[in-house]
């Protein structure tokens, strides 16, 4: 009986094991390579034309759940002040406070708060700060892609995501209303990430 009792705790204490091994194993973790990602935007401008600009070197850390991927999650950083819409006089007027105030704000900042399957898609949601002021946003997933191995051996994959913000929502440039500066901000962002 001692050895049956033995025999019993034993192969339960290896199926805890392999059941932990298995958790663990369905959740990798992924760092934003900042060099290769990078966020564009575009929004009216007196209704008839559209500006693009970019914001560079996103960092932040991915949570892939290799298993089911809805739930995964993803917190990201983005330096406020490399937003370049390659017209410096404009550049300067987007970082004082009349829109990004990159002097208060030098971050904007996501966190997601939801992944699911739309229409055969991944929808993101998150809570996106801009400007010191949080809301949420949705995106758009298209990935993530197949790993591949990089230059150095590193195993890398990446996603980009599509969405449109509001500038009402996070009274963005609100000295400047449609149809000077239209409200829809469109935006894709593109993420490499290497796998830690």
């Amino acid at each position: 009986m001692r050895n049956m009792n033995f025999l019993r705790s034993a192969t339960l204490m290896f199926s805890a094991s392999l059941m932990a091994a298995a958790a663990g194993a369905q959740t990798s973790t992924w760092k934003i390579d900042p060099v290769h990602s990078g966020i564009e935007f575009q929004i009216k401008h007196l209704g008839v034309s559209s500006v693009r600009g970019s914001l560079s070197k996103p960092t932040g850390i991915i949570h892939l759940n290799d298993n089911n991927v809805t739930h995964s999650s993803v917190e990201a950083t983005i330096d406020a002040t490399s937003v370049n819409t390659n017209e410096p006089a404009r550049d300067n007027h987007l970082k004082s406070p009349d829109f990004f105030n990159v002097a208060q704000f030098p971050t904007i900042t996501f966190k997601s708060t939801s992944l699911s399957k739309v229409d055969g898609k991944l929808q993101m949601v998150g809570d996106l700060t801009l400007a010191g002021v949080t809301k949420p946003v949705t995106l758009t997933v298209d990935g993530p892609a197949s790993p591949q191995k990089g230059m150095h051996g590193e195993t890398v994959s990446g996603f980009s995501a599509t969405g449109t913000l509001s500038r009402k929502d996070f009274n963005f440039g609100s000295k400047y209303s449609a149809p000077m500066l239209g409200d829809d901000v469109k935006f894709t962002i593109d993420i490499e990430m290497d796998k830690q």
